[in-house]
């Protein structure tokens, strides 16, 4: 079954609730984020494409309408292995 797609304002108002900013990140295909690590919990919702998402030891296949959590100072790393552009939604907590 397809999932919703929440618009960005959908998102956002639900993430401001929360404590999180929402933002839009736009992906090449092949596009590679390696071992990232932020001081603050991060959200990230898929609006459209197929990304790979390694936190920690685990690894997610996200596809439009999932969302994950990723906890302060967790190693991650993303990658657009979809073959197209991909727009995703990040959120820091403020």
């Amino acid at each position: 079954m397809k999932k919703k797609i929440k618009t960005e304002e959908e998102l956002s108002k639900e993430w401001t609730k929360k404590g999180f900013s929402c933002d839009l990140w736009v992906d090449p295909p092949g596009q590679r984020w390696e071992d990232y690590v932020h001081d603050v919990d991060e959200v990230v919702y898929v609006k459209e494409g197929k990304l790979e998402f390694e936190i920690g030891d685990d690894k997610k296949i996200l596809e439009p309408g999932d969302e994950a959590f990723i906890p302060a100072r967790a190693n991650h790393s993303v990658r657009n292995i979809g073959g197209t552009t991909a727009r995703w939604y990040y959120g820091y907590k403020t």
